[in-house]
């Protein structure tokens, strides 16, 4: 079993046992692509390594041989083309496989890997060619995609090649045609070229609340650090079927379509659409067997309004949710339905499941759950002094006695931002929290979400919390909008469910809904109706762009 070369100890009784025990090794030269993928190709090469389908009816299934294969011919490709170690390569391809091919290809010649959403404009693009120098984009077939990159081209001085997925296009190389031509074997390169372990192997774009984008990087150990996340969190099996829904242009497809799961011995899922349909979805995991699956809240908010029992989810063994928190409704009926508890996570782009829900524990529907191994957490105040039990500070990652596996670099070119964010081994998280008497953190929100009405501190996550339990509310933002006599007011923009119409007695009903859930100065003063909330790709809410037009 390949995780006991990467674990001191695999099996635990109790979450106490699982803190001070579990420790990762760390070979002195650690390369994902040959270490994991090659060695478990040289072993099982007919394993499965991942499950794809698309909306159009296509699908596909990749054993650990295949992806050796392919990924030694795009090596082999990407090196005829003068890319070497170190050089910048940006992948915008959704959720294609040429995306797999790609990174375990750039990984053995120890390049970066840059992924990045296809929902990128022009100016997007210029950004990033030239904050990190890009020298490639590997580009799907989509034609909004194609436009936008040419676009960039004029004003992107680094960027030497583009090549498409599939097809031929002027100014354009065929990834399918040249890859097919390249040989089938690649040669591990010796100690003078491979890339080291603090060598830089991924680098992401995050964007924040205010400025441009941060270049978040993470070396060649960064997988390892995902141990956690798939065997210890997502619970994935040995020969199962994991499934993340993610676009592979956010740091979750790297949590959940990749490291950990393959390390694990688990098979990937990977959907490729364009459109989310909840029913698509369940009909996936139906269809392929799916073992265990990891979405974010939004996800399984529009699931549970499905007729889930028309469905056959017995494969389902785990169900994890992250990115923003749970509503406690939404894990009442979705155990009441599928009889799964849905374990929660928390953790960033800059590292890896920093806080979550073990197998260990009992949930707190709402909860984050507890410290991951290796991870020294804390709540602090303003002042950066410790909070009592109850009370609501920032959460930090203490890195003084350790630095976590899968943790960060720190942010590309940018001393004075990584040194705003993680100084004297202290790394502040940004996000609000409170840790309650039993061990367990609840998320509040991020520091720039917290609304500050009349002297009071309000967190979004309680007020949509309970405006969620009410029927009508399919899903809502609470943020807040500036004020002359409180400071802020609290707003709730809202989708409504089925069979309701907005209008100002329903906000008044949603309104004494609040004030009875909760404290009454929290209820929201501002209702909007819309038909849709502003959202990532990966199914976060936007409230950032909500909080931009209320001025």
């Amino acid at each position: 079993m390949l995780l006991e070369k990467y674990l001191k100890q695999i099996d635990f009784k109790s979450y106490e046992e699982f803190k001070t025990g579990f420790e990762i090794r760390i070979p002195e030269s650690f390369n994902f692509a040959y270490d994991v993928v090659d060695e478990i190709a040289r072993n099982t090469p007919e394993k499965t390594a991942m499950v794809w389908c698309d909306d159009k009816g296509n699908e596909a299934v990749f054993t650990f041989g295949q992806m050796k294969y392919y990924s030694d011919k795009a090596a082999n490709f990407f090196r005829t083309k003068g890319i070497r170690k170190g050089d910048r390569v940006m992948l915008i391809l959704k959720r294609h496989y040429t995306f797999w091919f790609c990174t375990l290809g750039l990984n053995k010649i120890g390049a970066v890997i840059i992924p990045a959403t296809h929902l990128l404009t022009a100016k997007d693009i210029v950004y990033r060619n030239n904050a990190a120098g890009i020298r490639m984009i590997v580009c799907v077939q989509d034609p909004e995609v194609i436009r936008h990159i040419e676009d960039s081209q004029s004003q992107s001085p680094t960027l030497e090649f583009m090549v498409l997925a599939g097809s031929e296009r002027e100014g354009w190389i065929n990834f399918s045609k040249e890859m097919d031509e390249s040989p089938e074997v690649f040669t591990r390169p010796g100690p003078d070229e491979a890339p080291g372990n603090d060598d830089t192997m991924l680098l992401y774009f995050t964007s924040g609340t205010t400025g441009m984008p941060k270049m978040v990087t993470h070396d060649y150990t960064y997988p390892l650090g995902h141990i956690l996340t798939a065997k210890y969190w997502q619970c994935v099996q040995d020969n199962g079927l994991h499934f993340t829904i993610a676009d592979t242009g956010w740091a979750k497809s790297a949590w959940g379509k990749i490291y950990g799961q393959w390390i694990s011995g688990s098979a990937v899922m990977t959907y490729d659409y364009d459109r989310f349909v909840p029913k698509d979805i369940l009909g996936v995991i139906e269809k392929y067997k799916v073992t265990t699956l990891c979405a974010p809240p939004t996800i399984y908010r529009f699931l549970i309004k499905e007729d889930l029992e028309t469905f056959d989810l017995g494969s389902l063994k785990n169900c994890v949710v992250a990115g923003e928190p749970l509503n406690p409704e939404v894990y009442k009926f979705f155990l009441e339905k599928t009889g799964l508890k849905l374990m929660e996570g928390y953790g960033q782009t800059e590292c890896t499941i920093a806080l979550a829900t073990f197998p260990w524990m009992k949930p707190k529907p709402g909860s984050m759950g507890k410290p991951s191994p290796g991870y020294d957490i804390e709540i602090v105040d303003e002042s950066g002094y410790p909070c009592e039990v109850g009370y609501e500070g920032e959460i930090v990652i203490h890195t003084d006695r350790r630095k976590p596996v899968g943790m960060f670099k720190g942010y590309y070119m940018d001393e004075d931002m990584t040194r705003n964010v993680w100084s004297d081994d202290v790394y502040r998280t940004g996000d609000m929290a409170w840790r309650d008497e039993d061990g367990y953190f609840w998320f509040v929100g991020r520091a720039d979400d917290i609304i500050k009405s009349s002297g009071y501190r309000i967190g979004p996550f309680e007020v949509e919390s309970a405006l969620i339990e009410h029927p009508a509310v399919l899903e809502c933002a609470v943020t807040a909008v500036p004020d002359p006599d409180r400071g802020q007011i609290v707003k709730a923009t809202i989708v409504l469910s089925r069979n309701y119409s907005p209008g100002d007695e329903l906000a008044r009903q949603l309104q004494d809904h609040v004030k009875k859930v909760t404290a009454p100065y929290k209820y929201p003063r501002i209702v909007e109706f819309v038909d849709e909330l502003p959202k990532t790709i990966s199914g976060k809410i936007r409230r950032v762009q909500i909080r931009e037009k209320d001025g």
